[in-house]
């Protein structure tokens, strides 16, 4: 076992390098969660695949990293923190190459497990890293750098996929990780001081468990809608999978004595709180995400390049808030900035119900703009107060289990969002079609406004056409509406959380646990 401590100087060569390091890691994972989507109809087009099967390209990585981010903890805690960071950084970055090599459906759905594997710990790890080589008094803007890599990820990574596989080809959309993951390497392997080793007992049934309870239930998310849901012998597996691991699981952690996952983490009233509130944040964050792209290339006509440059400005009010909040949190009661950030969230979604057809493109921008600005505020204060009470030595686990609950919160919204949509559309379609009678006045009006001759079958499938893209729209301003309430439902949470005193008495040394 390894003992002693290493100080990290703040504003010191180390520190910064470290931080910047973190960071990149940061940026690479949580942008390979989203830049390989608007790839996938080039690599179905050269693997000759079909959609089902290119589904799995998604699903594979998802899953991996489901299952693996609940053994981080562990791992960091039994073989350093150090050499797990390190491994998983070197891991991702040659698993990209592999993916960018693969040459048929099989290879790229075993490099991209691999890479999901690997990808678990960056973030859980970036983040536990910043919180130990920063004073407590600092953690807020720890915290807003960290959240820049989070977030800004996933919001970057449609158009920067766009881009790189309209100009180039769609292996550059792996490609790219190959620089950021060798200077990531080289910051950590020379900067980052070793950790202390503390050699935990494996909890192997805790871990099997809890491994087939998420990876079943991401498997169900993920292929639920493709699959009609229940209807599907495959999705009624899974579930039962999913359930009856995660109900084993929770039996098993609260009877055994030396469990998986530590149940003091949820002894800690705020750690609990948060990992509520950041299940919420990942059902907003992440299916905004999953529904604007289609909307802006489907409804309102836009190529994937320009949808991808709409979008981007969301990352820009998320990077404003985050350097906002640097510098609030410790001066200005937490409580009260993760509320004006809920309500601005909700704010923006409210915006986004109003979007019609014939919405420009500025008032997209300008949603997106404040919607990132609101998420801003909250993820990263939210990130702060989940760890500003638990002890160090929980942090490593803590970290996990958070990410981990974003995680599931984003697959659950986004599957949540897209059966909303697939219902509603055909409902709304079925409303609007029974309005469709020839003396319908307003009807007959917009057939001779879009050149419509209903007595033609080219014209009665641009009539269908016109119809669906009616009631998707309106399917989508649903979806809006729900987050919307969602955002100011989990508002009374933030009265159960407990800002802690500044006591720079007892603030802690800045050390590697």
């Amino acid at each position: 076992m390894k003992t002693g401590t290493t100080l990290v100087p703040e504003k010191s060569f180390a520190h910064r390098g470290i931080t910047f390091a973190v960071m990149l890691a940061t940026v690479m994972q949580a942008l390979d969660a989203t830049i390989a989507n608007v790839a996938l109809p080039h690599m179905q087009g050269s693997f000759a695949a079909t959609q089902d099967q290119m589904i799995w390209v998604l699903t594979s990585y998802i899953v991996a990293a489901a299952i693996a981010i609940p053994l981080v903890g562990w791992l960091a805690g039994y073989v350093g923190r150090k050499l797990v960071f390190l491994v998983s950084i070197a891991g991702f970055t040659i698993a990209s190459i592999l993916c960018g090599m693969a040459e048929n459906l099989q290879e790229m759905v075993i490099f991209r497990l691999l890479q999901g594997i690997c990808g678990a710990a960056l973030v859980p790890l970036s983040q536990a890293i910043l919180f130990d080589i920063n004073r407590r008094e600092n953690f807020g803007k720890a915290m807003a750098l960290w959240g820049v890599g989070v977030t800004i990820g996933p919001i970057l990574g449609p158009a920067l996929g766009g881009w790189l596989t309209e100009n180039y080809n769609w292996r550059w959309v792996f490609y790219i990780n190959v620089p950021i993951g060798i200077i990531a390497f080289a910051g950590i392997y020379m900067l980052l001081p070793e950790s202390s080793t503390h050699k935990k007992r494996f909890d192997f049934f805790g871990f099997i468990t809890l491994s087939c309870g998420v990876g079943g239930l991401q498997m169900l998310l993920d292929r639920g809608e493709f699959k009609n849901w229940f209807d599907s012998t495959e999705i009624i597996i899974e579930a039962i999978i999913a359930v009856l691991g995660l109900y084993l699981f929770v039996v098993h952690t609260l009877s055994y004595k030396r469990p998986f996952l530590n149940v003091k983490l949820f002894e800690d009233r705020n750690f609990l709180i948060s990992n509520i509130l950041i299940f919420v944040i990942g059902i907003i964050l992440f299916a905004t995400l999953a529904l604007i792209p289609p909307m802006l290339q489907n409804q309102l006509n836009y190529p994937v390049v320009i949808a991808g440059l709409v979008i981007a400005p969301r990352g820009i009010g998320t990077m404003i808030a985050m350097f906002i909040v640097g510098r609030l949190v410790g001066r200005v009661d937490s409580r009260l900035i993760m509320a004006a950030g809920l309500l601005i969230t909700a704010f923006s979604l409210y915006q986004m119900a109003n979007y019609s057809l014939l919405t420009d493109m500025w008032a997209v921008i300008s949603a997106g703009l404040i919607q990132g600005f609101g998420i801003g505020l909250t993820y990263v204060t939210l990130s702060t107060v989940a760890f500003s009470t638990l002890p160090a030595r929980l942090r490593n686990e803590g970290t996990a289990f958070f990410n981990l609950l974003r995680n599931l919160g984003s697959s659950i919204g986004i599957s949540i969002m897209q059966i909303f949509l697939t219902r509603n559309t055909q409902i709304v379609h079925a409303v609007l079609g029974e309005n469709l009678v020839p003396y319908n006045i307003s009807a007959n009006m917009a057939y001779a406004a879009n050149h419509i001759d209903i007595s033609t079958t080219a014209g009665l499938m641009a009539l269908n056409a016109m119809l669906t893209d009616q009631a998707m729209m309106v399917a989508y301003i649903d979806d809006y509406k729900f987050m919307m309430l969602v955002s100011l439902a989990v508002l009374p949470l933030l009265f159960l959380l407990r800002i802690p005193k500044r006591d720079k008495s007892t603030i802690e040394p800045i050390i590697m646990d």
